[in-house]
């Protein structure tokens, strides 16, 4: 339903209205983690050697050792996939170039810091400048799914798992440097004569050196795609 819907509202030509985005955040909300193949509460998989499948056929949610990026699926449009964090593991500050991003907290609790350009007319990429915060919160499953677009709704953010947790993310379109849409990661420095507001500096090593993202196959149930849209 969510693939039907995702490809639907983001395959045409226009921007999606309100009405869509509401219809995609409704689907969202029905979402628990073992309906994308995650067993939220057990632990007995493996993950010192890289195992986080349990005895039921599952992602392991309480035995993810490091963040767990778990691909569902990607075209041209959008893309769909979840992040499963263990508690304490932080995803740092990084932006999303002229994207729309929906995110549903599956299980657990999360902090999220995030922020907007003050002066965000264009969605080029921009690598420093005064932003002001958007978000700066705790949520805890189960909560709304939230919305970020390419110059509102915190489009600057990141993750800290306060336990165990999994966020189901749709982007659209998906990150992709050909076409201008590189994954940015930042330092944020708050300004005290400004309170809510922070400088942004583009961090001068890409990928921070500390972000360890391991992978982990999708075991829900399968996407019924036609396969000239399979990737």
């Amino acid at each position: 339903m969510l693939y039907d819907a995702c490809n639907y509202v983001f395959s045409q030509e226009e921007l999606p209205n309100f009405q869509q985005i509401q219809c995609l955040k409704n689907i969202l909300n029905t979402f628990e983690a073992v309906d994308v193949g995650i067993d939220e509460f057990r632990s007995d998989g493996s993950p010192g050697s890289g195992e986080v499948m349990n005895s039921n056929g599952l992602i392991s949610g309480q035995g993810v050792s490091e963040i767990t990026y778990i691909h569902i699926y990607e075209c041209d449009q959008f893309s769909m996939g979840i992040f499963c964090f263990p508690a304490g593991r932080a995803f740092p500050l990084h932006d999303h170039p002229g994207m729309t991003v929906l995110s549903k907290l599956l299980y657990g609790s999360v902090y999220i810091k995030a922020y907007d350009w003050v002066r965000g007319e264009t969605c080029s990429p921009r690598t420093n400048g005064l932003a002001g915060t958007a978000i700066d919160g705790i949520f805890n499953a189960p909560c709304e799914p939230s919305v970020l677009f390419p110059t509102s709704g915190g489009n600057i953010h990141s993750f800290t798992g306060l336990t165990p947790c999994a966020i189901l993310d749709v982007l659209s379109p998906p990150y992709s440097d050909d076409l201008g849409r590189p994954s940015t990661y930042f330092l944020d420095f708050p300004v005290p004569s400004l309170p809510g507001y922070a400088w942004l500096e583009e961090r001068e090593v890409k990928l921070p050196c500390d972000l360890v993202v391991k992978g982990a196959p999708y075991l829900g149930p399968p996407l019924d795609v036609p396969d000239d849209d399979l990737c």
